[in-house]
């Protein structure tokens, strides 16, 4: 049995790597900015959890403790300049923390990207061959395997391509969508990642990782138009868009924000396909053989209708994106809170009014005024922000930490509070909190839209929606307990 020292375990692919290593029968070591943000994973209670900063040397040094290897799963996918040197620090904490304790080796997911001057690479694939090089000059022997696009549902690329295809049946797009792409299953990636614990590196090693077949963008969304059933999209491939116009093309048609998808639109810009077959010296394939970009689109497409979707692109904490909770009520003392509250009595028990709730968003939405809410999450689309897409990661049931179109979930005691923290870009915090307690036969319900304001421009901003508030919350609320009444009543 091996230890194995997991960063980004609440991401995309860590959240699925870890029950993975678990199952192989491997001891699991994860770092968290906050332990309780992993508090509803099925497998938390099977892996010894550090908590703590990654840029934190002393976090990373308990991290690696007792670890035979180390995995770096973690890159800041923002368009704020100041990533690289975040990526940076995070690979050098790391990679001193793994030199001092031992580890045998450190494996990396990098990007697969061509053979090309680094001028030529967009800053995020230049960052992370940067990263690589910098666990590498540690002295710990590191695997880096470069994947390019990784299919599986809930991945940021899949989504990518499934938006675009499912809602533009004539798609203008720049000419990148005709370069050569090798994407690769999130299964087979997955496969390389849990069998890299199984190996011994005499010194570094870059490995490319691909699917069986390549194609170009174009191609991509195709197949996946005839996997699920669609009329194939009409591509015209046009020179004048730059990656900046398609980034901001992405943003509006699909759940992917700006700050993702200029440097995921930025990685199409070369041919990116596997140049060698190295990884076979190292991890033989798997047994089945590799999968197909179809059939890796037909799982994806399958999980999503069974509702088994393990993780998803938008519930990765990026790394330089504050995780606050909300403070309790005697914290307010001295700052400025803007609250907007609800309270009612139901005849519904609370087990049934807090059902409804927890269905709240996606394709329930919010149970008042859908178009206006469907207008705010434009607008918040418009200046960069995650707007409405994101929807949710399963149609039944939140767990901590779940993404929530513009929400996410900060607190959830089931049958008692959900409490969501806001992503949209707004001039200040703003959370939304459901509280419900048994009251005689019934139940009482409160509802709170909570904002901090920052500077004259928050308090502008509650001002200009407060009009909007007093209709929407309050057909929130008896929408509400309506409905719970309502499935009360047919129980």
């Amino acid at each position: 049995m091996a230890t194995a020292a997991v960063t980004g375990a609440t991401g995309y692919i860590g959240g699925r790597l870890v029950p993975q290593l678990l199952r192989a029968g491997h001891e699991v070591r994860v770092l968290t900015r906050r332990a309780e943000a992993l508090r509803d994973v099925p497998w938390v209670n099977e892996v010894t959890v550090v908590e703590g900063d990654l840029t934190d040397p002393e976090a990373a040094r308990e991290l690696c403790e007792g670890a035979d290897t180390a995995y770096f799963l973690v890159h800041s996918m923002t368009s704020d300049r100041s990533f690289e040197e975040l990526d940076e620090r995070c690979a050098e904490v790391l990679g001193a923390a793994a030199k001092a304790a031992g580890v045998d080796h450190i494996v990396y997911l990098a990007g697969l990207h061509p053979d090309t001057a680094e001028g030529e690479l967009s800053a995020h694939l230049r960052s992370r061959v940067h990263v690589g090089e910098v666990l590498e000059s540690s002295g710990v022997p590191t695997l880096t395997l470069q994947a390019g696009l990784v299919i599986g549902s809930g991945s940021a690329s899949f989504e990518m391509i499934r938006h675009l295809t499912d809602v533009l049946p004539v798609m203008p797009a720049p000419k990148w969508v005709l370069n050569q792409i090798q994407p690769i299953a999130v299964r087979d990636a997955l496969h390389y990642l849990t069998r890299a614990m199984d190996i011994t590196l005499e010194s570094s090693v870059r490995a490319d990782i691909g699917g069986p077949d390549v194609h170009t963008y174009a191609q991509l969304m195709k197949i996946y138009a005839r996997t699920a059933g669609l009329n194939e999209p009409r591509v015209i491939a046009l020179p004048v868009l730059t990656p900046w116009l398609a980034a901001q093309w992405v943003n509006l048609v699909t759940p992917i924000p700006r700050t993702l998808a200029i440097p995921l639109v930025e990685s199409l810009q070369h041919d990116c396909v596997v140049k060698d077959q190295i990884i076979d010296d190292i991890i033989p394939a798997p047994e089945e053989g590799l999968t197909d970009y179809e059939t890796s689109v037909r799982l994806a497409l399958d999980k999503i209708s069974a509702d088994r979707v393990e993780t998803t692109w938008a519930a990765a904490h990026p790394l330089d994106v504050p995780s606050e909770s909300l403070p309790s009520d005697p914290d307010w003392t001295g700052r400025s809170v803007l609250v907007d509250e609800r309270e009612r009595l139901s005849t519904a028990s609370p087990e049934a009014v807090f059902a409804v709730i927890e269905g709240i968003g996606g394709e329930t939405g919010y149970f008042s005024l859908s178009r206006a809410w469907a207008l705010r999450g434009l607008a918040d689309k418009l200046v960069g922000g995650v707007g409405m897409g994101r929807g949710r990661r399963s149609r039944g049931q939140l767990a901590l930490g779940d993404t929530l179109d513009w929400w996410r979930v900060e607190d959830l005691d089931r049958g008692r509070l959900l409490r969501l923290r806001a992503e949209m870009k707004v001039p200040g915090q703003a959370w939304l909190e459901f509280m419900v307690e048994p009251e005689g036969t019934g139940s009482r319900y409160r509802q709170r839209a909570i904002f901090f304001p920052r500077g004259l421009a928050g308090r502008a901003y509650w001002l200009g929606v407060t009009p909007f508030h007093a209709i929407i919350f309050k057909k929130m609320a008896a929408r509400i307990l309506a409905d719970a009444e309502q499935a009360s009543a047919k129980a």
